[in-house]
């Protein structure tokens, strides 16, 4: 094996880790939780994104010289049929995000050009996120390297620094003694808030009268998946043992901070029937600076947020799709799949990965209210992405005892006591939240409950059954073939 030159700093893992979890899209979900959200990240915090990030890193460093990521891991402890699910998963999960950014997108843009209204108007978001789809992959297929200088500051200029404008633009709105939103929540939301001596409190503690009280729990934890992408670099730091744990504290206090006091800051500004899952942080910004007559600040915070949703999506739309190109050339996929153009983008992967997304950016056309289909969008994503960290975990167990000898650079703390506590608790709570997933969320007007657990089970058994019928198809094809051979 060839020697890795051991050159990422703490600093630098927490940054890139951060940069992979942190969306500003998510900040309305946790807003419109109220002061119930330390709840929410808390439990995101340190029952998934620290168990993730643990059980990621012994995987990422003891098979980070056969490539594969978590098709790999998942092979090595199962079977090839459970890898390609597994990757196949993180994919498809992937391609079904895209709708939902692209519609914060489309909000960003509506605000830009100070057309509000366009953020609710399912045409145009429908339209634009399938338009800026393409386009986003065409210039994939190009291979341009201005393309990905573009994405490499678009978290910093369209994530970071918004986030930080609205949580210090909240603070100037409290010393100068405006009303505080959350203080204010409707008696009838009783999810959030309470009535004591005649007046409305706000919850620190959800109240869950059943499972569509505590929805909104699969969204967020959603909002801080994606760790297991960079904990590949563990065996590229001088002393792992030591700064990997470290970088993944650093990173979730990180994380914390920005959802936490971006999403309190929204709670503080705007009212809790103004919280709307798509635009509500747009709503959040206008109310500050028309108050303080700087309105046209809300057309530039829609700009740098569009800016960083779109080169979020651009980062993206050749990353997760490498690896089912890596799994085609390993005979998992038919052999077209395996086709690249001159530039060695996977040309037909990508052009299924469009037709998925412009069928699901569809939904924003056809259902009635905009934040209801994102929402439903989000809940299907976090579904099919919570199938495979429970076979990550599953998987990280197994092979303390199926491989003990592996030359794991990173280990998770205490043997494999240790790898039982941190996986098994993390299994759990994705378990519980893929349960969650299929309730729909009391906070919105779904319409028909029926209609949305039916959609969202509908969905996931799809996706799911996909890859095991194409690796039965091609096990069954490679059997015949093998005779010949």
């Amino acid at each position: 094996m060839k020697n890795i030159v051991k050159n990422i700093s703490t600093w630098q893992l927490a940054l890139m880790t951060a940069a992979a979890v942190i969306s500003l899209r998510g900040l309305p979900m946790m807003a419109q939780e109220e002061l119930t959200m330390f709840f929410y990240i808390f439990f995101a915090t340190f029952l998934f994104l620290i168990p993730a990030a643990f059980v990621a890193a012994e995987l990422g460093s003891a098979f980070s010289n056969k490539g594969g990521g978590v098709y790999t891991w998942v092979k090595e402890a199962f079977n090839r049929k459970m890898g390609f699910t597994a990757i196949f998963l993180q994919w498809i999960q992937n391609v079904v995000w895209y709708p939902t950014v692209l519609g914060f997108a489309a909000a960003s843009i509506a605000y830009m050009f100070g057309r509000p209204d366009l953020a609710q108007n399912g045409m145009f978001v429908g339209l634009f996120s399938i338009g800026m789809y393409w386009l986003a992959t065409w210039l994939t297929f190009w291979g341009t390297s201005w393309v990905s200088r573009i994405t490499s500051q678009g978290f910093l200029i369209g994530t970071v620094l918004p986030g930080i404008v609205i949580i210090v633009m909240a603070v100037v709105w409290i010393i100068g003694n405006n009303p505080i939103a959350f203080e204010h929540i409707p008696d009838s939301v009783t999810q959030v808030a309470k009535i004591q001596a005649g007046h409305v409190h706000p919850r620190f503690f959800p109240h869950m009268t059943g499972m569509s009280d505590i929805a909104f729990l699969a969204g967020i934890l959603l909002l801080f998946a994606g760790v297991e992408v960079h904990a590949v670099h563990v065996q590229e730091m001088k002393n792992p043992q030591r700064q990997f744990p470290a970088a993944m504290l650093l990173a979730a206090l990180i994380s914390f901070t920005l959802f936490t006091f971006g999403s309190l800051a929204m709670a503080v500004v705007t009212p809790y029937d103004q919280i709307n899952l798509q635009s509500g942080l747009f709503v959040t910004f206008q109310q500050i600076f028309d108050h303080y007559h700087v309105s046209w600040m809300t057309n530039v915070m829609g700009l740098l947020a569009a800016f960083g949703a779109l080169a979020g999506v651009m980062s993206w739309i050749s990353g997760p799709s490498r690896g089912l190109l890596w799994t085609a050339k390993d005979g998992v996929l038919p052999d077209f799949l395996k086709k690249t153009n001159k530039n060695g983008v996977q040309t037909h992967i990508l052009f299924i990965q469009g037709g998925i997304v412009t069928i699901l950016s569809s939904l924003y056309m056809i259902m009635d209210d905009v934040s209801v289909a994102f929402f439903l969008l989000t809940a299907l994503t976090i579904g099919l992405y919570l199938v495979m960290y429970m076979m990550m975990y599953a998987s990280g167990i197994r092979l303390k005892y199926t491989q003990p000898g592996l030359d794991r650079s990173f280990k998770v703390p205490g043997g494999k006591i240790g790898m039982w506590l941190i996986a098994g608790i993390g299994f759990l709570a994705v378990a519980f939240s893929f349960i969650v997933t299929f309730f729909p969320p009391s906070q919105l007007p779904v319409g028909s409950p029926a209609f949305y657990t039916g959609t969202v089970i509908t969905g996931t058994v799809v996706f799911i059954s996909i890859p095991l019928i194409i690796s039965t198809v091609m096990e069954k094809r490679r059997n015949k073939e093998q005779p010949d051979k």
